[in-house]
């Protein structure tokens, strides 16, 4: 019966994107859902929406969304991001490294925009080798490679906080890097093999001048990760940190900053997060969490490929934020070991699906920029996404020899 009622809530969530509602309303619309169909007592469901919109983990999450939308506009105003592009120009003369390393470094900052930008450097790279529905898949793919493991996302952040302290931000990015490195080298073998490596690029100053120039556009990407990973500092007070380091490196004025203190806010990005909170803590109450891995258990396959199948087919529906909500706290109960190995597999699972969804905006962005359809780009992507799927099954089995 629990199974049913879980199905029912998920299915509003289905019905709600497929009518093409925005994800706000899917989750008032799923949590409404939850508390009628468990007949939660209201004062119950009320505590439990309370406790979701004013606990320390939301409002933790919500200040990281917020500094990181303000370092990004920072780096806008100082073109630090298109620096970064001809640095890389400099150093390696490469139109492979420009089609796939400068996306790849653009994406670590979560901002729709960005596909855009990336579409302009992978069409110089790729021009007279690759058609558009290629150009287009080559953008998205390589766009989206930070999304798989950078602790800047709000799904990844989400399903960090919903893994009841069983996976670390550290250990979850360190633990994400082979997977990182196999997407990089699929889209290499997949569709950078077939442009010339030489992006002649006629060098202006030495090859010191451009590493200079490289590390002055990034700096700020590498210092977070570095604290974050390294030195464990939380993700909030990492980018704050880096904030004011690069209001004096980047001798920034305070009229130049003013704005930024409004455009970092996005009144959506901070709806739909602190919705998922609270719905993440009404589906908490009812206790169906803790009650369904047991019936995970007797089914005729192995409970990690349940909640991959689960993780990947869902996401491709209802969006990563959605499964992630859903479904990660009861993955997590089912872990027999330390988690981390489970925990890695449904990311990757939830990021391949990401890469096929309609539900993804940065696909439609990317699509429409390049005047392809929504469904060649999905075309082009699925062998990407599929052999991925398949090396993240192994790697499972990698870490979870080693009781990770």
């Amino acid at each position: 019966m629990d199974l049913l009622k879980l199905l029912a809530v998920f299915c509003i969530i289905i019905v709600a994107m497929r009518w093409k509602k925005p994800l706000y309303m899917a989750i008032i619309m799923a949590t409404a859902g939850t508390w009628i169909i468990y007949r939660l007592p209201a004062g119950s469901a009320i505590r439990a929406m309370g406790k979701g919109l004013v606990s320390w983990d939301t409002v933790q999450l919500l200040l990281v969304l917020y500094l990181i939308t303000f370092l990004q506009r920072m780096l806008e105003k100082r073109h630090c991001l298109s620096n970064a592009k001809d640095a890389l120009d400099g150093l390696f003369n490469s139109r492979r490294v420009d089609a796939s390393v400068a996306p790849a470094l653009l994406g670590m900052l979560p901002a729709v925009g960005t596909v855009l930008i990336c579409g302009d450097i992978v069409r110089q790279s790729t021009a007279g080798y690759l058609n558009k529905e290629e150009q287009a898949c080559v953008t998205s793919y390589y766009r989206h490679v930070s999304e798989l493991f950078f602790p800047t996302y709000t799904s990844i952040l989400i399903a960090i906080d919903l893994s009841d302290g069983r996976v670390s931000v550290w250990a979850f990015t360190l633990a994400m890097i082979p997977m990182m490195m196999t997407l990089m080298a699929m889209g290499w073998l997949m569709y950078l093999r077939k442009i010339p490596k030489d992006a002649e690029f006629q060098t202006t100053a030495s090859k010191g001048w451009y590493w200079t120039l490289f590390g002055r556009s990034l700096w700020t990407i590498a210092f977070t990760v570095a604290l974050i990973v390294a030195f464990r500092v939380p993700v909030y007070l990492a980018v704050f940190i880096c904030i004011l380091l690069n209001m004096l490196v980047g001798k920034f004025k305070w009229g130049e900053l003013t704005p930024f203190f409004v455009s970092a806010f996005e009144p959506k990005l901070m709806l739909n997060t602190a919705l998922i909170m609270m719905f993440k803590e009404v589906l908490a109450a009812t206790g169906v969490i803790t009650a369904l891995p047991n019936f995970f258990a007797e089914l005729p396959i192995p409970t990690f490929l349940v909640f991959a199948l689960i993780f990947f087919f869902g996401s491709i529906i209802s969006g990563s934020q959605a499964i992630i909500v859903l479904c990660m706290p009861m993955a997590m109960a089912t872990a027999t070991t330390g988690g981390l190995a489970l925990f890695v597999l449904l990311m990757c699972m939830t990021y391949a699906a990401m890469q096929i969804s309609p539900t993804h905006v940065c696909l439609a962005v990317c699509a429409e920029a390049y005047g392809v359809t929504l469904g060649a780009l999905i075309r082009k992507t699925i062998p990407l996404v599929g052999t991925f799927c398949l090396v993240a099954l192994g790697y499972y089995g990698v870490l979870s020899s080693l009781d990770f």
